[in-house]
């Protein structure tokens, strides 16, 4: 992903783009990456018609994908662990220093000022992604 972050490929890129930087790397390990990491939501697949080379691009930014991976995590605490996963995150919350207010709702995605969610709602994972 840092590779993708720092722009070093295009956007759009294909798995040639990615080969040639990474030589060490065999095609179909970095096919198989690539797949990968869309199926994990950090990169967005585009088959063209008439095409064989899917182009990829990332889904997120790394500040978007933090706030998305996080929304994804706590879906699962709370789904694995219920009430008492709540109850640990205000505890948490609840002793964290009042000069961490902002660091904390950047974190969440909401602008400190207005409130206003800054990233996208993190898809529910099917039980076959989660595997």
């Amino acid at each position: 992903m840092r590779l993708v972050w720092t722009t070093q490929v295009p956007a759009p890129f294909v798995v040639r783009d990615v080969a040639t930087l990474m030589p060490e790397l065999a095609d179909t390990t970095v096919m198989t990456v690539l797949r990968q990491l869309t199926i994990k939501g950090l990169l967005a697949a585009h088959a063209k018609p008439g095409r064989r080379a899917h182009e990829y691009r990332a889904a997120h930014t790394p500040g978007q994908f933090l706030v998305w991976a996080s929304n994804r995590e706590t879906i699962d605490m709370v789904a694995r662990y219920g009430q008492a996963a709540l109850g640990a995150f205000a505890i948490r919350l609840a002793e964290m220093p009042p000069n961490n207010a902002t660091g904390w709702k950047s974190c969440t995605g909401e602008h400190p000022d207005t409130g206003h969610r800054a990233a996208p709602k993190p898809h529910r994972r099917s039980s076959a992604e989660a595997s």
